[in-house]
């Protein structure tokens, strides 16, 4: 691929098309590009470089981008003095050929907000959802499993403090040694009227708020192409957090960010997804250890009530880790392939320092005794007060 083609991507995803640069605009991008040999002489030489301006293609079309059609094959030519062409045309992705309705997860059970989210899948209408709660208790598998069980199309996107406009809503590619401009995740998921799942939104930066038009179910403009895209019937989006946007103030979730007040005022509700109950969670437990082809009742109980008493002292400030229902189908599958209770437990807590890593292992041994460590704090508690109580009364 010439050194060409790729300071016309560039420049294009930087300028868009048909903008006249500057001087210093070109020898930017040129650093960009970063091709040895390549350099401000080869960009005078082409025909970007007329009547002492630098311009670049204007003739990209402007019509409907229409999933996996090639919209338009008209072309604008760039010649260099080695005199190879570089095209630049509008086109679209081949995603139709392609099945986005999320597979079943085996074992999967529904709970709590299950039903809300269904509703307004069902109900086809555009209603932007905000989900948040702790990492792994379910938030965006419950979201694909709904989308699944209705077959209804889902494009999930995984958001980062690096996500922005042209990933989002697309850019100019090279495909075939050709610049065409490819639609991003949010284009494609309008024009199919299927739902868009921004994953660990709070993860983004502000550069997020290039989705203020679509979170008001309108239409879109893509400005490096001048065309405006109208979402179909049946598009929505929905997100997923472990905080509310606010950032994290325990420090827990690092790398989230305050998300703009007025990109977090556009979902029309906020759901807060809790850890499963007990009862809930031992037939999720159940349910992995029947995929995984190793099923211990036993097992599952003492793992639910494990992460109970865990979970329980975490929120009283005892700890700064939990064990969340993921990790509790990590250390299911770990015992379907090592078949040892303790050794899947051990290598699924390893994660955690190890004063916090001890604690748990040392839990989880009195659980499978027979012990009742609610019931032992408990009496730990009782006797501390008892013998507060006797100074008391020596006192008097």
């Amino acid at each position: 691929m010439k050194a060409i083609e790729n300071f016309i991507v560039e420049a294009i995803n930087e300028f868009g098309v048909g903008s006249t640069i500057s001087e210093d605009q070109v020898r930017a991008t040129i650093k960009k590009v970063g091709r040895s040999g390549f350099g401000f002489g080869h960009i005078k030489q082409s025909n970007i470089f007329q009547d002492g301006k630098f311009t670049l293609p204007t003739d990209v079309p402007k019509q409907e981008i229409v999933s996996n059609e090639v919209v338009s094959t008209t072309q604008t030519s760039i010649t260099t003095n080695d005199a190879v062409p570089t095209a630049v045309n509008l086109v679209a992705t081949n995603m139709d050929k392609q099945n986005l309705v999320p597979q079943k997860f085996e074992g999967f059970v529904s709970w709590g907000h299950h039903n809300t989210i269904k509703q307004i899948v069902k109900s086809g209408l555009f209603y932007p959802v905000f989900v948040t709660g702790l990492s792994g208790n379910g938030k965006t598998l419950m979201i694909e499993q709904i989308h699944a069980e209705m077959k209804k199309e889902l494009i999930r996107v995984n958001i980062t403090i690096e996500t922005d406009e042209d990933d989002l809503l697309g850019g100019f590619r090279l495909v075939n040694g050709e610049t065409k401009f490819v639609p991003g995740p949010v284009i494609e998921a309008m024009e199919r009227g299927c739902t868009l799942l921004l994953d660990e939104c709070d993860l983004g930066s502000n550069k997020l708020l290039a989705l203020q038009p679509v979170l008001e179910g309108k239409g879109v403009y893509l400005k490096k192409v001048n065309k405006w895209v109208t979402p179909k019937e049946g598009f929505n989006v929905m997100a997923t957090a472990n905080t509310k946007g606010k950032g994290s103030e325990d420090g827990r979730f690092i790398g989230t960010n305050i998300l703009n007040e007025a990109f977090l005022e556009r979902f029309a509700i906020t759901i807060e997804q809790p850890y499963a109950t007990s009862a809930v969670e031992k037939k999720i437990v159940l349910g992995s250890m029947k995929k995984y082809g190793k099923v211990d009742t036993d097992f599952a109980t003492n793992l639910v009530t494990w992460s109970e008493v865990i979970r329980k002292t975490f929120y009283d400030g005892g700890v700064d880790e939990v064990i969340s229902t993921r990790r509790l189908d990590h250390i299911t599958k770990a015992f379907a392939i090592f078949g040892d209770k303790m050794k899947s437990i051990e290598l699924c807590v390893a994660r955690f320092d190890e004063e916090t890593k001890e604690s748990f292992l040392d839990l989880y041994t009195k659980i499978d005794e027979g012990v009742d460590p609610l019931a032992e704090n408990t009496s730990e508690n009782d006797d501390v007060l008892s013998e507060d109580e006797e100074e008391d009364h020596a006192a008097f």
